[in-house]
Order: C-alpha cells, then sequence, then structure tokens
C-alpha cells in the first residue's frame, strides 16, 4: 500500500490536474483506513470532476468517519443527487445508507421510476452500470474471469463508455499494462467504473 501511495504522490505533484491519480491516492488512504489523509485528495479529485460519484462515496464515509457529521452528510447528499442523475445506482444506494447512518435522510430518487426503454422480452441480464434489462454483447470482451464477468453483467453501451474511460485512465496515470501493479489499477478503474459485484 506505501508503495502505491508514493505511485500516486509522484503522479499529483508531476500533474496536479490528473484527476484518477488524485482519486487512486484518496482510494489507497481509505483502504488503509488512513481517512484523514484520504479526504485531502478525494476533495481535489471532486474539484477537477464535480460528477464522480465514487469521490463522494468515500470522501462523505472518510469526514464522517474523522468525527466531522456534518460535513459527511453536506458531501453525501451532494452526491447522492449527482449519481442519481448519472444512473450510477451502486454509489447512489451506498450514499443512501451512509446518509441514514449519519442522521440524515436521503434526497427522493429521481430516476429510480424512468421509464427504461428496451425490448424487455429479450433481455438476458441487468446491466451493473445502467440497471436496464438488456441482452448480453455477442462476445466476452476479453478473456479471463474479469472479461467473464463483464459479460455476465455489463450492456454493450456501458461496455463502450468504458473504453473511452479506460483510455482516459491509461494515459492521465501513465500506465505501463505490462506490469501487473498497472494492470491492478487499470482493473480496479474497472470494476468500480462498470459496478460490477464483487
Amino acid at each position: 500500500m506505501q508503495e502505491r501511495i508514493e505511485m500516486f504522490k509522484k503522479m499529483t505533484e508531476a500533474d496536479p490536474q490528473n484527476e484518477m491519480g488524485h482519486f487512486s491516492l484518496g482510494k489507497t488512504y481509505f483502504e488503509m483506513n488512513d481517512f484523514p489523509n484520504a479526504i485531502g485528495p478525494l476533495q481535489r479529485t471532486l474539484e477537477l470532476n464535480p460528477t464522480y460519484s465514487k469521490a463522494y462515496q468515500l470522501l462523505g464515509e472518510a469526514q464522517g468517519r474523522s468525527g466531522d457529521s456534518a460535513a459527511a452528510l453536506a458531501t453525501l447528499t451532494t452526491g447522492y443527487k449527482v449519481a442519481d442523475e448519472r444512473g450510477d445506482r451502486m454509489p447512489r444506494d451506498a450514499m443512501a445508507e451512509l446518509i441514514k447512518q449519519y442522521g440524515g435522510t436521503p434526497p427522493e430518487p429521481k430516476n429510480a421510476a424512468a421509464p427504461v426503454a428496451v425490448d424487455v422480452a429479450g433481455a438476458d441480464l441487468t446491466c451493473s452500470r445502467c440497471g436496464r434489462p438488456t441482452a448480453r454483447m455477442p462476445e466476452r470482451p476479453f478473456k479471463g474471469p474479469l472479461g467473464e464477468a463483464v459479460w455476465a453483467n455489463v450492456c454493450a453501451a456501458c461496455w463502450r463508455e468504458w473504453i473511452g474511460v479506460g483510455t482516459k485512465v491509461i494515459n492521465e496515470m501513465g500506465l505501463q499494462l505490462a506490469d501487473p501493479r498497472a494492470q491492478k489499477v487499470y482493473d480496479d478503474h474497472m470494476v468500480e467504473f462498470l459496478q460490477l459485484p464483487q
């Protein structure tokens, strides 16, 4: 973990506009239960990208676990609305639970009752990212257990969206995917973006 911290620190120092670097730094601190140090990088992530649902979730929880319930509630409430607007169901639902834990009431979801414009009759999965019933992609996008999980849980539209985001992850973080550590960082971002079950 400390090696990852140093890597992400160097990345954010070299490029202060690198939202992925700041998010990865904050997330690593969070995973180490170092909640006070997670707060700054996650706040910077949201300054650079105010629509990053998962960053709101982690920031709100880090603030709460650092003893600032008022800041946690404000962050989580804003994040809930952003996630609902974007259709990011897993972070939205996680933030709803955290809002309750900190004594608040989650906002009413606007997208919960939105009509689903698909042919449900031909559906054989419900996409983990967008929540729509849909047909599987014709082929697994890549080999291995993660490729199998994507094929079993993700619609073609969300997979195409990830391809663009994944390219950004590689470029912004300077990842060399031949390095297993870089591949793990890339895979973690994919799992988070596609909201794959873990």
